[in-house]
């Protein structure tokens, strides 16, 4: 009786249905039949596949005398049991997905945009190095639609677009000839023209708008315009490439160690994924890349390349940590969609904005403008 309980309760998990009679049971069709090793009824007895059904059936007909009675037991036990082995198959999850989980993105994908993108800055530095500012004004326009358009459709937050995007772009180009003063200039002027702009539309969520409009100044084209002001010096093009490498190894370092060994979160309830494996790959790839890029691109020493590379792994890490706790506390996953493996060009701008101010402060302290 025991085992018939066991098969009653295992048809009912596989089936999600109680049988109306099991064999072996009162008031069931074949009431009395012994339960064997043979019998259908015996759960988990039976090898799984596909001939489970088949061996039932046949030892049903041996066991028990034809008849109307007996034939539906049998082929209602055979059935049960067919459903009951075929449901772990099912579900047993596909190994694609697994790894896919593991990786957390579209892999192919991103390797594939990554090297275009890098591809497209580097034939920028080695032509005419001023074409990297064009990259970078692209960039954060783009930027700056994906993140007001964000706040508008799930905070309902007005970013104040005319003014943000053209006090945006007078950062960054009038970075090229004034420096920081340039961008200073225009990002005060931005601000002014923010709340200006959104005056005629009334009290309600003025000041929402207004910050969110200043915030998205500040982050996007302020920060970006310390990127721009790396290129100008007759060294630029190792400037900037020092700066990206670095950031890059860091991310690279990150992703692989966390992939292949993170177990620790570093901040579960921002960005369950990073890890502080991750980050000591993080700080391991982005010394390396200071320590070689520094020295050899920028004639500068060794030592110095360590701390550029530890800073620029610490502003990485803080960029990538706020970017998760806006879109967690926005509700989104990715800022944007343009860029297949990556989301959008937000979410790849995140660790280089923070990186961009910290770079030109430490490169210009260890490498002086001659």
């Amino acid at each position: 009786m025991a085992q018939v309980s066991e098969e009653r309760e295992d048809r009912v998990d596989a089936t999600g249905e109680e049988p109306a009679g099991a064999p072996g049971t009162p008031g069931s069709a074949n009431a009395g039949i012994p339960v064997t090793p043979e019998f259908p009824g015996t759960a988990g007895v039976a090898p799984a596949g596909a001939e489970t059904g088949e061996a039932a059936g046949s030892a049903t007909s041996q066991a028990v005398p034809a008849g109307p009675e007996t034939s539906e037991a049998g082929r209602l036990s055979a059935a049960g049991a067919a459903e009951a082995t075929s449901v772990p198959a099912a579900a047993e999850p596909a190994p694609e997905a697994k790894k896919a989980s593991k990786a957390g993105r579209n892999l192919p994908a991103a390797i594939g945009v990554g090297l275009l993108l890098g591809a497209a800055i580097i034939v920028s530095l080695l032509t005419v190095r001023f074409l990297f500012i064009g990259i970078i004004a692209i960039a954060i326009a783009v930027g700056t639609f994906e993140f007001a358009g964000v706040l508008r459709r799930v905070a309902d937050t007005k970013v104040a677009m005319i003014p943000v995007l053209v006090g945006g772009q007078a950062m960054i180009w009038l970075a090229w000839p004034f420096g920081r003063e340039g961008a200073l200039t225009a990002f005060v002027l931005t601000v002014l023209a923010c709340l200006l702009w959104r005056l005629p539309g009334g009290a309600k969520g003025y000041l929402r708008d207004i910050s969110a409009s200043t915030f998205a100044a500040a982050y996007l084209p302020l920060f970006g315009a310390f990127a721009a002001m790396l290129v100008p010096p007759s060294d630029g093009v190792g400037r900037v490439l020092t700066f990206l490498i670095g950031v890059v190894a860091s991310d690279t370092g990150g992703y692989i160690a966390g992939v292949l060994g993170g177990k620790h979160p570093m901040a579960s309830t921002i960005s369950p994924k990073k890890t502080w494996e991750g980050f000591g790959g993080s700080l391991v790839g982005g010394v390396v890349a200071g320590a070689l890029t520094l020295s050899l691109l920028l004639d500068g020493h060794v030592w110095q390349g360590v701390i550029f590379g530890v800073a620029i792994v610490l502003t990485a890490t803080l960029g990538d940590l706020v970017e998760s706790l806006i879109k967690r506390d926005l509700g989104v996953k990715d800022m944007g969609t343009l860029l297949p493996g990556h989301g959008g060009i937000m979410d790849r701008l995140d660790s280089l904005l923070p990186s961009a101010v910290v770079s030109w402060l430490l490169l210009s302290a260890f490498v002086p403008i001659g």
